[in-house]
Formats: structure tokens, C-alpha cells, sequence
């Protein structure tokens, strides 16, 4: 009787081995996720802007003569500085200084005609005085002092009429001095040359009305500059002037620059097939420490519309549906789905109000297959491991 006892208990032990060998060959593999511990520290608030903004100098001037003429001096080239007033270019003129040289002459006849007329006057003046004081003695007649005051008054009014026309002839040299001024073109502020289109001898014009023309030369202040960049309209009612931005340039890789909101525009711009965007307009806190900065370089913009410090913090990619999280509960080896509080959030980490403690563990992989609530994990190892 105990041999089949035995046989029967080793068929038994035997199927429980075979059974226990399939489950462990058939178990789901742990999924490899990518943790990180729950902290202290700081969370920002932030807005960015939809497409990447602009540097711009606070001061550009794109430059063309009041008149169309022939240009014959180029006193600057491309990339020469400049000060304030400078001469940069100038058109053929040598008619309009003739004409500034006969004004001249012409006020200096007038003013000397005028300066003669006046004399007589005063001369025909103190003669009709004299005859005045001999008529009281009787002396000369009536009729003499009558028609000496008469011609005292004619000479008078000669002498007004030179005045005014030696004003007209110096008013003339002004209006002279002015066209002239048109054919020369000067630096309005200091600052760097960036473009000309012209050369000597070349013939330039104004542009028409409405229609826009390149300038002749595009000058620069390359002393100060500041980002224009576009800020989405759901997001722009909680922009406020001097709110502290990040300002980040391709060109400057990985660096960040402190800046402050100087202009909200006071509309929305409606772009065809784009979003509806407020333009915003960027300062630099210390625009002297940024070497090598140009006009035109891209600019992303981050505003700071509220700050926490010594907060609890997730990295923001861990959060799933706004509330949930998983954590890796390393001593079972499964995740666990959590529900968790938010308050501010950025692109980089979000602010947990209640759910967490300092020192768990979340999945920041959790669009990775396989995660979800109860299943095996474990944590990935990094390159470094």
C-alpha cells in the first residue's frame, strides 16, 4: 500500500514543479521605467511664446534721401561705425549751392538797399522836423512843411519796404539751405552701418507713397537691443509690465538671460492659418555682459508670472491626466497608480499640494508600454551604471 502512496505523491510534486517552472517561464518581465525622488524646491510659474521671437536694436533707422538724385559722395561702407551727425552720404547738389550763393548775394543787395532807403528817410525826417519848428515862427510857409512831411513819410516807407525785402532774401537762403540739406544724408543716432544700396554715381529716388523701396542705408544701434516675441492670447491677460523672463538664444546654446516685460501690445494680431498672438516686447537686465549679440538672432521667452520656493516638486513629465502619478514601490517591485493635488506648473516641474512625501519614487516614463497600476518594474539602469 505505500508504494502507490509515494508514486502518487511524487506524480503530485512533479506537476507542481512543472506548473511552477510554466508560470515563472510565462510571468510578465518587470517593465524598465525611469524614476526620480520627490524634493524641495523651487517651482516657476511660466508663459512662453508660440513661435520663436526676435532680437531687435532699440533703435534702427532705415535711411533715404528727402530727394531722388546722384549720388556723389559714399563716405561710409558696411560695418563702419558712426556717430551721431556723421555725413553718410550726399547727392549732386552744385546747382542748389549756385542758388544758396545768388540768395546771398541778392539779401546782401537788399539789405543794403534797405539800409540806403532808410538813411533818406531819416534825413527827410529831420528835415520835416526842422521845417515844423520854422513854421511856428513863421518862417516858411505851410506847403513847404506839408510836403516835407510827406516826403519824411515816403522815404519812411521806403525804408520798410527794403527791410521786408531784405527778409524776403534771407528767408529765401533758408529755403535754399533746406533743399540742399535734403540731398545730404546723416546719421540720426550713432551706431553701425548694416546695409547701403547705392553707389557713387548711382541715381536713388524716394520712395512713393505707399510703396515701400530698400533704403540707401540701414543703420544700426547695436548698444542696446531687446526680443519681440509672440505670446499666445490665452496666455497674454496674465502678462504684466517688469514680470522677470529667461530669454535663451540658439546662438548663445544653453544660456540663460535675465530680462523684464517692458511693452504688451495694446492688440491681438490675426494671422492667416496662425494662432492669435499679443506681441511682447523683452528687455535685458544687462544687456552689456551679452558679447557678440546681433540684430535679427531667434529668441525663445519664458515670463515668470509666479514663483514658490521650498516646495514639494515632480518633474512635470510624471504627471499623468493632471492628478495622477505612478510611483515604484521598490520593495514589492510593482508601480502603484497615486492620485496627487497640483498647484503651479512649468514645463520643467509642478508643484504637488497633497498625495507625495519627500523621497518617493515616480515614473517619469509613463507613456512607456506596460506601465500601469500593479505592474512588475523595475528601475532603469543609466549609462553610467
Amino acid at each position: 500500500m505505500k508504494r502507490p502512496t509515494t508514486a502518487r505523491i511524487a506524480s503530485l510534486l512533479l506537476l507542481v514543479a512543472l506548473a511552477a517552472a510554466a508560470w515563472y517561464l510565462k510571468r510578465p518581465k518587470p517593465v524598465e521605467v525611469r524614476v526620480q525622488t520627490v524634493t524641495r524646491g523651487v517651482v516657476e510659474e511660466t508663459v512662453a511664446n508660440t513661435r520663436a521671437g526676435t532680437v531687435n536694436p532699440c533703435r534702427r533707422a532705415r535711411l533715404s534721401p528727402g530727394i531722388g538724385g546722384q549720388i556723389s559722395h559714399l563716405n561710409v561702407n558696411k560695418g563702419d561705425r558712426v556717430k551721431a551727425g556723421a555725413l553718410l552720404i550726399e547727392l549732386w547738389n552744385l546747382d542748389l549751392q549756385a542758388q544758396i550763393a545768388l540768395n546771398e548775394a541778392e539779401s546782401a543787395s537788399a539789405a543794403a538797399g534797405a539800409r540806403a532807403a532808410c538813411l533818406k528817410a531819416e534825413v527827410s525826417r529831420r528835415e520835416a522836423d526842422r521845417l515844423l519848428r520854422l513854421r511856428k515862427s513863421g518862417a516858411v510857409s505851410e506847403e513847404a512843411v506839408d510836403k516835407a512831411v510827406t516826403e519824411a513819410e515816403a522815404q519812411q516807407a521806403d525804408c520798410d519796404a527794403g527791410r521786408s525785402k531784405a527778409r524776403v532774401s534771407s528767408a529765401r537762403i533758408q529755403v535754399s539751405r533746406a533743399k540742399l540739406e535734403r540731398t545730404r544724408l546723416t546719421a540720426p543716432f550713432g551706431g553701425i552701418v548694416a546695409e547701403i544700396n547705392g553707389e557713387l554715381n548711382e541715381y536713388v529716388t524716394p520712395s512713393p507713397p505707399g510703396i515701400p523701396t530698400p533704403p540707401v542705408i540701414d543703420l544700426i544701434d547695436d548698444s542696446c537691443f531687446y526680443i519681440t516675441a509672440p505670446i499666445d492670447e490665452v496666455d497674454a491677460p496674465r502678462v504684466r509690465l517688469q514680470q522677470p523672463t529667461r530669454i535663451t538664444m540658439d546662438a548663445f546654446g544653453k544660456r540663460h538671460f535675465p530680462g523684464h516685460v517692458r511693452r504688451i501690445a495694446p492688440y491681438v494680431l490675426d494671422r492667416e492659418k496662425q494662432a492669435r498672438t499679443v506681441e511682447v516686447e523683452v528687455g535685458f537686465d544687462d544687456p552689456k555682459s551679452i558679447q557678440g549679440l546681433l540684430a535679427g538672432y531667434s529668441a525663445d521667452v519664458e515670463i515668470i508670472l509666479d514663483a514658490r520656493k521650498e516646495v514639494l516638486r515632480i518633474p512635470t513629465e510624471a504627471v499623468v491626466g493632471d492628478d495622477r502619478v505612478y510611483l515604484l514601490l521598490p520593495d514589492q517591485g510593482i508601480l502603484q497608480q497615486r492620485r496627487i493635488d497640483t498647484g503651479i506648473s512649468n514645463w520643467d516641474y509642478t508643484e504637488v499640494l497633497s498625495g507625495l512625501a519627500a523621497g518617493d519614487r515616480v515614473v517619469t516614463s509613463v507613456d512607456r508600454e506596460g506601465v500601469e497600476d500593479g505592474a512588475p518594474a523595475r528601475e532603469e539602469k543609466s549609462d553610467a551604471e
